[in-house]
């Protein structure tokens, strides 16, 4: 199977090296409008050739979207007016803007709305990694509006990923993910704006930065060009949870300055009760 990748970078760089090391892709044509990405692309063994988008298309069996939501939305109509029986999906982590953008088009059924649950604060084709996807969830949407042979072998793609797949409507989808996900992005540029403001010193953070604090603002160094239009893509949803997250914070602002240690220890004690939501991951 040929594929094309559009946007070479973390993840759609980490599933063409996975998909040509199992031989699902015998071939990937690269799509990036940053020549640098291109070429490192290149250089790295992920795409075997790089091309415009419309050859790309043309010459494809599987067309990968992996370039940020707002892109992807803009070019998907575009790529569904050219196929025929390729198959078409997107890693977006927004999903109802892009099903939005192709709905009743007549070409619908060879698009499947997935998202891989993975990421690194890392970007670009120099940050691809083999095994990124292993034990990962991958999410797809809205599925019954897609092809039922797409819809397999998008299904078989993430199988050899070595993820498992989670079937939502792409509404929920948004929903969620601005809870478990785009909440703490927020958190961790915010965390790191404060820190910055506040601590003058930066060999004080250099020095006395702990494992813990390192771990809470690791998301902080994710690519501003990714997460902007993902916020914007999940506005309302994004302000839902953001307005609850400022709502817990006041709580605990409140219990220090009151001094009410015992509130203060309820809170703590609520959430530490994630823990056994996620341990039933493991």
């Amino acid at each position: 199977m040929k594929i094309a990748v559009v946007g070479l970078g973390l993840i759609g760089g980490s599933m063409a090296l996975r998909l040509k090391q199992k031989g699902f892709a015998s071939r990937v044509l690269g799509v990036d409008n940053d020549e640098t990405h291109s070429q490192k692309a290149l250089e790295l063994g992920i795409v075997d050739e790089i091309t415009d988008l419309n050859t790309a298309v043309a010459d494809s069996d599987l067309i990968i979207l992996s370039a940020p939501v707002s892109v992807c939305t803009t070019l998907l109509p575009g790529i569904l007016d050219q196929v025929k029986q390729q198959v078409v999906l997107d890693t977006g982590s927004t999903k109802m803007s892009l099903l939005d953008a192709v709905k009743g088009h007549l070409n619908r059924g060879r698009y499947i709305a997935t998202h891989p649950m993975w990421g690194t604060e890392f970007s670009g084709p120099e940050a691809a990694t083999l095994d990124a996807f292993d034990g990962r969830a991958n999410v797809i949407c809205d599925a019954s509006e897609s092809d039922q042979d797409a819809l397999a072998t998008v299904e078989q793609l993430y199988s050899l990923l070595g993820m498992y797949n989670v079937y939502m409507g792409g509404k929920d989808h948004d929903v969620h993910v601005a809870y478990v996900s785009h909440i703490s992005h927020i958190t961790s540029f915010a965390l790191a704006n404060t820190v910055l403001e506040k601590e003058r010193e930066e060999n004080a953070i250099f020095e006395l930065a702990s494992a813990g604090f390192e771990s809470t603002v690791r998301l902080a160094k994710s690519s501003p060009a990714m997460w902007m239009p993902i916020f914007k893509q999940n506005k309302e949803n994004v302000l839902d949870v953001l307005n609850e997250h400022i709502t817990q914070l006041r709580k605990f602002k409140s219990c220090i300055e009151k001094e009410n240690w015992v509130y203060l220890t309820e809170l703590m004690e609520n959430a530490n009760k994630i823990k056994d939501v996620l341990d039933r991951k493991q």
